[in-house]
């Protein structure tokens, strides 16, 4: 495999250079803010900002890169590809909160929501970042509906026939990422909170989402690892034989199969963790009122019985 081939897509260099630009300038402008009070940013800011600018970057590497290249070529890449796009990238980039960051850097959206924001993290405000956005149901989809989509989504594009479709058509292929992106961005909003978005969810409801996406996708892993024949034959149009088609397939399939795992197990056990502590810290509390409710058996004043 040669990893001299480097793609200069014009357009998704431009996108990203633009996302990553206005991202860049709307951290500038709260480093700023924080400044006009004598506060410096966050650390924790500074590393949503630097996670966020690795899921965009890991993007961009997957298009250009020659993962691209040999996402063409070879179905095991593609299936790669398709992980990197639809659920680490999008989790990375939901993890590091940019939605602030983007609309203080194109100027958009409630210019006084956010300059009150700044105002209140610059006074050392711990929950300036919690928004009356996430109590408004504009941006909210159900948990449930969106995990559908999202399992879904995963399934048609790996369809032989779209599967194929995206090989030869660049506005297939282009529109095939872009709904990777957007509704893996929308699952790991169901999963994670993204400053100044909150899941709905309880957390471990939250891990009955990740289990039913991993379910999924270990189902459609399954059948491309151990189905028998040619799945996809417009690999077959690229001078492979029907073996190396196969075997490129099934080594997809095991991708498709065990890396989306990884990052699903990691968010089941920090949200089974999170559980874990609500309910300690809840029936902690509720013994403590207990026992600031039970009447002592000792007297009120010396000698009263």
């Amino acid at each position: 495999m040669d990893f001299s081939y480097w793609s200069a897509n014009v357009a998704v260099l431009a996108v990203y250079a633009v996302v990553a630009v206005t991202h860049l300038l709307g951290m500038r402008g709260a480093a700023t803010g924080a400044g006009r009070h004598g506060r410096s940013v966050e650390p924790g800011l500074l590393a949503q900002a630097a996670i966020f600018q690795i899921g965009l970057l890991m993007v961009l590497l997957a298009l250009v890169s020659p993962m691209g290249y040999y996402a063409h070529q070879l179905i095991w890449v593609r299936n790669l590809q398709d992980v990197v796009l639809a659920v680490v990238a999008p989790a990375l980039i939901v993890l590091g909160a940019p939605w602030l960051p983007l609309a203080r850097g194109t100027g958009l959206g409630r210019r006084w929501h956010l300059q009150d924001k700044d105002e209140s993290a610059a006074a050392g405000d711990g929950d300036a970042w919690t928004s009356t956005t996430s109590a408004q149901p504009g941006w909210r989809v159900r948990p449930i509906l969106v995990t559908v989509l999202f399992c879904l989504t995963w399934w048609v594009w790996h369809l032989p026939g779209p599967f194929d479709a995206a090989l030869h058509s660049p506005a297939i292929y282009a529109a095939e990422v872009v709904t990777y992106l957007g509704v893996g961005v929308l699952f790991w909003l169901q999963l994670i909170g993204s400053r100044p978005l909150s899941p709905q969810m309880a957390p471990l409801n939250r891990v009955a989402l990740v289990v039913a996406a991993a379910a999924s996708g270990t189902v459609l892993g399954l059948i491309r690892a151990y189905g028998p024949g040619v799945a996809y034959p417009a690999y077959l149009g690229l001078g492979h034989s029907v073996s190396s088609v196969v075997s490129s397939q099934q080594a997809g399939g095991a991708i498709l199969w065990v890396f989306p795992l990884i990052p699903f197990s990691i968010v089941a056990v920090a949200l089974a963790v999170r559980w874990l502590e609500d309910e300690e810290s809840g029936a902690t509390e509720a013994d403590f009122d207990r026992l600031l409710k039970h009447k002592s058996a000792w007297p009120s004043r010396p000698g009263l019985r």
